[in-house]
């Protein structure tokens, strides 16, 4: 009997601190259903169920004011970032939720290290905050334009890690989704946002020029992800050419990751005991 997919077996294996594992992305099916049930009804009735529990427990850590989740959402271009946002979050509550959309630096943020304007981004204690791709941005985008070459690349994936840890150390949880989408059903999105006028505002010129360097991105997504996957920032490649199996799975992965913090709202206090209130 064929053995059942697990969340981890789509995490990406962790860097060794000496050289970057071996891993393709080609390994992974884009349009592979493994957390699906088969029919969307189904599988949008099992996303409100976790919803709903999600909901719970990070009004849990937001009560607590103690630990921190950081999710990072990161793909190529229509692989469904801010869709995964709007059906994964719709049952949470906006209390302690707060999302970050990392667009191109600008010049004054160029002035100073790459890191610099997402340090300031991270959640702060009783927060969830979702990063609408990322400081890793920084590193895919220069490398396929040629403006990082790769001992440079290797000394940000290095800074990266120590980023990361940093957050981890002080209470932070994080998670990294690569949103994984085929380049015919990202071809097949592009031609739906340029067909319909009212999804004309999604659409950018410079959607098309990125296209036309998908391997190169691919590698380079495939080089970060296997320099920058720890176990306490690991990598998971998530099959994205199904819009609801996408979600589904996001939402399980953080589910489990929730429910592995052992959240419990704060102690009683004793001192309203009793208390009425006239």
């Amino acid at each position: 009997m064929a053995k059942q997919p697990e969340l981890d077996d789509f995490r990406v294996p962790y860097f060794d601190g000496r050289k970057k594992s071996k891993f393709s992305l080609d390994d992974f099916d884009p349009a592979a259903k493994p957390f699906s049930t088969g029919a969307k009804d189904s599988d949008r009735a099992r996303l409100s169920e976790i919803g709903a529990k999600l909901d719970n427990l990070q009004e849990c850590l937001h009560a607590q004011q103690k630990r921190r989740v950081l999710l990072v959402l990161q793909g190529m271009d229509t692989s469904g970032k801010d869709g995964t946002i709007r059906a994964v979050f719709h049952e949470v509550d906006p209390l302690g939720l707060r999302i970050v959309p990392f667009k191109a630096p600008t010049q004054g943020e160029l002035a100073h290290d790459f890191l610099w304007r997402v340090h300031s981004q991270a959640p702060a204690a009783g927060e969830l905050t979702i990063f609408n791709r990322s400081h890793y941005e920084d590193l895919l985008v220069p490398t396929v334009l040629g403006a990082l070459d790769a001992p440079a690349f290797d000394v940000r994936c290095r800074h990266i890690r120590q980023f990361e840890e940093l957050l981890a150390d002080s209470g932070t949880t994080i998670i990294k989704c690569m949103l994984h989408i085929s380049k015919d059903e990202q071809r097949a999105r592009l031609q739906a946002r340029i067909d319909d006028p009212t999804k004309h505002w999604k659409f950018d010129v410079s959607d098309l020029d990125a296209r036309k360097q998908w391997d190169k991105y691919q590698a380079a997504y495939r080089d970060a992800l296997a320099a920058t996957s720890t176990e306490y920032a690991p990598w998971y490649v998530i099959p994205a050419d199904s819009k609801t199996h996408r979600n589904v799975m996001v939402a399980e992965l953080l589910l489990r990751t929730f429910g592995a913090l052992k959240l419990e709202y704060p102690p009683a206090k004793e001192s309203l005991k009793g208390v009425e209130v006239e």
